[in-house]
């Protein structure tokens, strides 16, 4: 891969490490992800892509301690995540689950501020350094002046910044996205996807997120990891990973690459007439 974890270059931007070393995760005793290796580069933005139910979500939930590994390790600055206080993880890797609920009535400002619990100590004090960690959220977000609307009477663009807001306010190193886009209509998952390449770059946090469009995932990313039945099967560059036997592999179905003429990057055309196995049972 192309970008290298252990890169000074790469490194330099974030102070954080984020692997999984023979990672397996399961559900009761069905396992969903088989052994995966996988370095998290520092400072940089990615995607992780596959099928329906090849275990995106459960690997996200892996690398942000929610499920705890049946066998292997995910190392977060070389020590395995499930032995570090759950505080102290929560001021390095914060998460964006998939379809977040806000308590009813809550506002934009009510909702970023509860990514400062993780920093605030056992009497819960508000500090100034929060008050201003909340405000830097909400300008970088372009939010401060929706402050004091209730979440629940926003856009769902507007909606989705006020989480990704939330996570800013937690301040943390590394942020894991579990599919940001999802339900956006098109202008919304534009805005949503430039505003992380647009912290990514300003604030140098490390970005992963679960993205379903493939051609999202090539024009916003630095990388890119496919998963197949929870095993990886491909992992690098946009132009490294993305070619059509990838597709034919990962997603069982029949594509063009072409060239995006506005980016140089690979553009993926699918095959409306043509499809794979699953689609002839």
């Amino acid at each position: 891969m192309s970008v290298n974890p252990s890169d000074p270059a790469t490194t330099d931007r974030s102070r954080h490490t984020l692997r999984a070393d023979g990672v397996r995760l399961s559900y009761d005793r069905r396992e969903i992800i088989h052994g995966l290796d996988f370095d998290v580069p520092a400072g940089r933005i990615g995607a992780i892509i596959g099928a329906n139910g090849c275990g995106k979500s459960t690997l996200l939930k892996g690398l942000a301690r929610l499920l705890k590994p049946s066998d292997g390790s995910v190392l977060l600055d070389g020590k395995a995540i499930n032995t570090m206080p759950t505080r102290q993880v929560a001021t390095i890797v914060g998460l964006l689950p998939q379809s977040p609920i806000a308590p009813e009535g809550i506002t934009i400002a009510d909702l970023v501020s509860r990514g400062r619990h993780p920093h605030q100590g056992l009497v819960g004090s508000w500090r100034d350094e929060d008050e201003q960690a909340v405000a830097h959220a909400l300008a970088v977000t372009g939010l401060a002046e929706l402050a004091d609307r209730p979440v629940d009477e926003v856009s769902g663009g507007q909606r989705q910044r006020a989480w990704i807001a939330l996570a800013l306010a937690q301040q943390t190193d590394i942020l894991l996205l579990d599919e940001p886009t999802t339900y956006l209509d098109i202008a919304y998952q534009l805005e949503v996807l430039d505003l992380l390449c647009e912290l990514n770059a300003t604030e140098h946090t490390t970005i992963v997120m679960v993205l379903h469009d493939l051609n999202q995932a090539i024009r916003y990313t630095d990388w890119i990891l496919a998963l197949r039945d929870g095993e990886r099967v491909y992992y690098g560059t946009p132009r490294e990973v993305i070619s059509e036997q990838m597709v034919a592999d990962v997603f069982d179905t029949e594509a063009r690459i072409v060239t995006d003429p506005d980016t140089g990057l690979p553009l993926m055309v699918p095959d409306a007439r043509h499809s794979l196995a699953r689609f002839r049972k």
